[in-house]
């Protein structure tokens, strides 16, 4: 297995991303909204370090959703489909959607879509980790941290059959191999 970003780069990342989304939404109350599950240490991390920088959002809320890509035999790769949503109403609110990885882009499609009816203020999204060699949909993502390889990820908040979330870094995982 091969270390791709270690404990450090990634809180460097999260510092960058939170310095510029603290710039962006100086003096406005800002939703927070993780996708579950693989942004749960993101989100976190995000948030707190949102909340160190001065002169960032007047008001920090922080919520989550869960998207499960599962077809009907329990194969990945399914359409996008809301298991949990969000508690907190994003109706006039300055949102910004947070995923661990965007890979061809079809979650932060469909959340996206989802989250504009519900006519926030504003939203935006930002991502960790991104793929940009997968692409399929067209998204923009506002605030996106490290680029990947086209290559099977583990840690961090990004699993292997549930398995590997709790690293504090990121690695790559080649089939037939174990941490």
């Amino acid at each position: 297995m091969k270390t791709v970003y270690d404990a450090a780069e990634i809180a460097q990342a999260v510092d960058r991303l939170a310095e510029r989304i603290a710039a962006d939404y100086r003096g406005k109350p800002l939703l927070v909204l993780g996708v579950l599950k693989g942004a749960l240490c993101f989100t976190s991390d995000l948030a707190r370090a949102l909340a160190s920088k001065a002169g960032g959002p007047t008001e920090l809320l922080v919520d989550y959703l869960c998207v499960e890509r599962y077809g009907p035999r329990g194969e990945a790769g399914g359409p996008p489909r809301l298991a949990m949503d969000c508690s907190l109403p994003v109706g006039d609110r300055h949102t910004l959607l947070v995923d661990g990885i965007v890979d061809r882009g079809q979650t932060l499609a469909f959340l996206r879509a989802l989250l504009e009816r519900r006519g926030p203020a504003s939203l935006r999204s930002c991502a960790l980790f991104e793929k940009p060699a997968r692409r399929e949909e067209g998204v923009r993502i506002d605030y996106a941290g490290l680029p990947l390889p086209n290559r099977f990820v583990i840690g961090y908040g990004l699993d292997y059959k549930e398995d590997y979330r709790n690293l504090p870094y990121l690695a790559e995982l080649r089939e037939g191999q174990t941490v």
